[in-house]
């Protein structure tokens, strides 16, 4: 059989004008419709020949605003922040070159349950099949490989290039990215876009969701087991996850917090979930690096409730929890299990923590040992005169900067632990990606959680190391008149990776970081670097000493460390 190599040209549309009627039922025009009715209003994109046409008609929608970032992989990330932001967010790129790109931050979106439309535009629905080989591609004339690896990332994937079922295929994407709290990919073919196709109506029906429920006779057996071995226990608490997002459970569990009388803690990659001015509430329950005394009162209770949660070596500190699953209710998002016994199918999260607050007997116990052993924390040393800042001095004045108005985002590194240390007005905002853990994903995700909440003022704090993987859409912010404050802890290199195992590849390249934003800004539009201001996206570089970290990441990085060396099992 005869190899065709396709032409550069094979996606270019006869003309990129786009008449910009409403009415005009098209696919583009469906999915750019869809888009703004589940709450985008906007997409993070980079453009490419297999996309144009697609990005035409989602910039057509009135609705819908159209942020183009300096590469994928940082509008992936832009998109996983403005999902944690409004619930679901969107990006589009272009065939293999851009998905493969980008497929690193849906996995860390997959990873962090995320809603998230990946939307991909493809080959000419004509090449399937034509034993074609096209550009952007590894060149094979199957095109079936980037799908095989989002595959492994996303909860669904869509190939439209069939007019007949794009609208069933698209609208159940969708519908599974929110179902699911799961990134979800969609590739349209690049001449599919600007085609009207009856399915697509000038009104479309309303999209809607089917709403989940519990099983009642499982939902019972569940809260009646809990019930028993909550009122048998002297000194019961309450821990939140993070998978609380995804099940919209945050104020069931406040609700149970007030109801029982319980102490109520949250993992880290929870903070923010629950308020943090909660009377009940004791800090975040970290194993070893906890809140000042509150691993004492949960790992002493003799039963504990975790909502969500989620147990890796990261967030057991190296597999450290002194936490007994005999003492523990673990509840999932759809399951509950009651210590060593049963597990409870079924039973959606929300509706199960509901019910137990109706049913639980009070106990304060727990929370009166925590306020009986509880001391102040101590302030740092006051700094001498011309003595070099230090992190913690810093983080005391950062500290007076939060209001409901604000919103912190830690990257990965010693801002983790800093940051968690920040106590969080009511309505203040606080992320980080604690699961994937991938450094550089603070800069696209300032950039997406920024745009969708213009109102509140995003303070992003990252290491020198972790910016210089994704620093370019900084310039994406003062094109978008973002007002956010980038704190860029300037400590020499990795610190996370030097207190985990040190060596000479954890040095880096210091950079003139306040004069690289200064040489992108470039006169165009508003930023200050080094000083804070109000109307306008601030950098301010801050520079420490290399070996100034908490003492938290000294903690956490030598037992991981102990983690990740183990020796092989001999069996």
């Amino acid at each position: 059989m005869d190899t065709i190599v396709g032409s550069l040209d094979t996606c270019k549309p006869e003309s990129r004008n786009v008449v910009n009627d409403s009415s005009s039922a098209t696919l583009g025009r469906h999915l750019a419709h869809r888009l703004v009715e589940i709450g985008v209003s906007d997409v993070f994109s980079v453009p490419g020949d297999f996309n144009l046409t697609l990005l035409d008609h989602l910039i057509a929608e009135p609705g819908l605003n159209l942020i183009g970032c300096c590469n994928e992989l940082n509008a992936g990330y832009a998109a996983d922040g403005y999902a944690r932001s409004r619930g679901v967010g969107a990006c589009v790129v272009t065939f293999t070159v851009g998905g493969l790109s980008v497929i690193n931050a849906i996995a860390g979106a997959y990873s962090e349950d995320l809603p998230l439309i990946c939307i991909v535009g493809g080959p000419n629905s004509n090449d399937y099949g034509t034993n074609r080989i096209l550009h952007h591609t590894i060149g094979l004339s199957d095109f079936r490989q980037e799908l095989t690896c989002f595959e492994a990332v996303t909860c669904y994937q869509a190939v439209v290039n069939n007019l007949e079922d794009a609208h069933e295929q698209i609208d159940k994407a969708i519908s599974m990215a929110l179902s699911e709290s799961k990134p979800v990919y969609i590739n349209i073919s690049c001449n599919l876009a600007a085609t009207p196709h009856p399915t697509f109506r000038n009104d479309p029906v309303p999209f809607s969701l089917s709403k989940k429920s519990s099983n009642k006779m499982s939902l019972e057996a569940a809260v009646k087991a809990t019930v028993e071995f909550l009122n048998k226990a002297v000194k019961p608490v309450l821990v939140g996850g993070p998978k609380m997002r995804m099940a919209k459970a945050s104020n069931a569990l406040v609700e149970l917090a007030d109801a029982s009388g319980y102490p109520l803690a949250v993992m880290p990659s929870a903070k923010s979930l629950v308020p943090e001015d909660h009377p009940r509430f004791i800090g975040t329950y970290w194993g070893a690096v906890s809140s000042p005394f509150c691993a004492e009162i949960v790992e002493s209770a003799d039963a504990y409730l975790f909502a969500g949660p989620i147990f890796n070596d990261y967030s057991s500190v190296g597999y450290s929890l002194l936490i007994k699953k005999e003492k523990a209710i673990i509840v999932q998002p759809e399951r509950v299990t009651v210590a060593n016994g049963p597990t409870f199918g079924c039973v959606l999260m929300n509706d199960f923590i509901t019910e137990l607050a109706k049913r639980v007997k009070r106990n304060g116990t727990a929370y009166e040992n925590y306020h009986r052993i509880f001391l102040t924390q101590g302030k740092p040393l006051k700094s001498q005169p011309k003595e070099p800042l230090r992190v913690n001095t810093m983080f005391q004045h950062v500290q007076k900067m939060l209001s409901s108005e604000t919103a912190v985002i830690a990257e990965t590194g010693d801002s983790w632990f800093n940051c968690q240390k920040l106590k969080l007005p009511r309505g203040c905002g606080y992320e980080f990606q604690m699961q994937y853990g991938s450094i550089g994903w603070s800069v696209g995700a300032t950039l997406g959680y920024a745009q969708a909440q213009p109102e509140k003022r995003v303070l992003a704090f990252i290491g020198d190391g972790s910016f210089q993987v994704t620093a370019q859409e900084v310039s994406t912010m003062i094109r978008n008149e973002q007002k956010s404050v980038i704190f860029l802890v300037n400590n020499g290199g990795y610190t996370i990776e030097v207190e985990i195992h040190d060596g000479p590849y954890n040095v880096i390249k210091n950079w003139n970081y306040a004069g690289f934003v200064d040489a992108i800004h470039n006169g165009e539009g508003k930023c200050w670097t080094t000083k804070s201001k109000k109307d306008c996206l601030c950098f301010i570089e801050v520079i420490l000493h290399k070996d100034d970290t908490s003492k938290e990441l000294l903690e956490w990085g030598s037992r991981v460390s102990a983690a990740n060396s183990r020796p092989p099992n001999h069996d």
